[in-house]
């Protein structure tokens, strides 16, 4: 069973193959083979360009299909689609995001809901995957003794991207039992980014402050590093629909499915605690 990874070179995509390693017959594509993972098969294509996929997809069994965050994303995923029925995939797991709807407060949840109803409609097996906020997002938020944040006082269902990448790991090794499910995945407790801050604390073996910021200066701040418009200004929205409760909930399907309970934030915390206080 051949398995394809898109986003090969991202934070998801590189969790799951992680999870992934000793699984035979693993494929990954990107769009320059000088940047790709080792140890595994690799194929150049583009998502975003058709014409580069026919032989990425050729005896692809399984296919594990993650989008860049953009308002192009509808066009990137129909392309993998389109190029997997045309190859004879067997089973699709996309990675979609949380609390994708089409009255969803964020435009990238809008589409992603545009491409879920997609694949649904596509005549493929098909699971989606849609994950809370990221744990490892908060690498680049903590400053000396301070983390700061935009959600206010907020509580989200962290979930550690290595639980992500074990959960798509088992449903791309074994997909009939997933055939139709659309999985929302959170992490063990929801939590306030002050309640982080605590856990943090506890690593450091120090007080960690929690500094809230306004979403417009969340906003100003990754325009000034240089990101895209779009995604600043998506980001906003996501921060603002996190401060006001958006986020607050957790599900049981990662311990359901995986057998076991996923990561606290605590756990997280000790285990990347190099990690934080190189920042």
């Amino acid at each position: 069973m051949t398995i394809l990874i898109t986003g090969a070179t991202g934070t998801v995509s590189t969790a799951v193959l992680r999870s992934l390693s000793g699984t035979d017959d693993v494929r990954v594509l990107v769009r320059d083979a000088a940047k790709a993972p080792s140890g595994v098969e690799v194929a150049v294509g583009d998502l975003d360009d058709p014409a580069t996929l026919d032989q990425a997809f050729k005896g692809v069994d399984t296919l594990w299909l993650l989008t860049a965050m953009g308002p192009q994303a509808p066009h990137a995923s129909m392309n993998a689609v389109w190029a997997a029925r045309k190859a004879g995939v067997g089973h699709v797991v996309r990675m979609s995001a949380i609390g994708a709807a089409h009255d969803a407060p964020t435009r990238n949840g809008r589409l992603h809901a545009l491409s879920d109803v997609e694949l649904a409609a596509s005549g493929l097996d098909w699971t989606v995957i849609r994950p809370a906020f990221f744990m490892q997002n908060l690498f680049g938020s903590v400053n000396g003794d301070t983390l700061y944040g935009g959600t206010g006082e907020g509580r989200l269902g962290l979930i550690d991207v290595r639980d992500i990448g074990d959960f798509a790991a088992a449903v791309l090794r074994d997909p009939a039992p997933h055939r139709g499910k659309t999985y929302t995945l959170t992490g063990p407790a929801s939590i306030s980014l002050r309640d982080a801050a605590a856990a943090l604390g506890e690593v450091y073996g120090t007080p960690i402050v929690y500094q809230p910021v306004t979403p417009d200066e969340v906003q100003r701040s990754m325009l000034a590093a240089g990101l895209p418009e779009w995604i600043a200004a998506v980001t906003k929205e996501y921060v603002t629909a996190y401060a006001q409760g958006w986020g607050d909930y957790t599900t049981p399907t990662f311990a359901e499915v995986m057998s076991r309970p996923g990561r606290s934030f605590a756990d997280f915390a000790k285990d990347h605690a190099d990690r934080f206080r190189s920042r």
